[in-house]
């Protein structure tokens, strides 16, 4: 089942999210945390969509951390 772009913020929001091993590298090359994360996914919206992808539904997001750079969720 999809997620609304809300509970995907929601889920940030909470920290219930789990990372690949692809973005595990990237949030330490980036010295990326938590809380940019979840600042991220506040105001995130949707800019591609993978409803077929191969383990379940799932998108890309962009958000902004509190410094306005820019993050892909």
């Amino acid at each position: 089942m999809a997620l609304t772009i809300e509970e995907l913020r929601a889920a940030l929001a909470a920290g219930r999210y789990q990372l690949s091993t692809h973005a595990l590298r990237r949030v330490i090359e980036r010295k990326l945390t938590a809380e940019m994360i979840r600042a991220a996914g506040d105001g995130a919206e949707v800019i591609e969509d993978y409803p077929d992808d191969k383990y379940c539904p799932s998108c890309l997001l962009l958000g902004f951390t509190p410094d306005g750079v820019p993050l892909h969720v």
